[in-house]
């Protein structure tokens, strides 16, 4: 089983709501550029603590299988 870009991107969505989210990928492996103010004055583990803590019902069942995360402030992004 697979997961579509846009259903990664809507997990990711629902558990960070104010995040600006970017997801591409192949049906195997997906790439999620975030961007939240919620990551402030977190370290990168933190930061994909929080993206993997959205998306884990899509890991668990096995829809979801490889996930990069660039996970950034929007101070970082610019």
């Amino acid at each position: 089983m697979s997961i579509s870009n846009e259903a990664v991107s809507e997990l990711i969505s629902k558990g960070l709501p104010d995040a600006i989210v970017e997801v591409t990928g192949d049906g195997y492996k997906y790439e999620a550029k975030v961007i939240c103010s919620c990551f402030e004055g977190l370290n990168t583990l933190k930061k994909h603590q929080l993206v993997y803590a959205a998306v884990d019902s899509a890991i668990t069942s096995g829809d979801l299988h490889a996930l990069t995360i660039i996970a950034l402030t929007p101070e970082e992004a610019v």
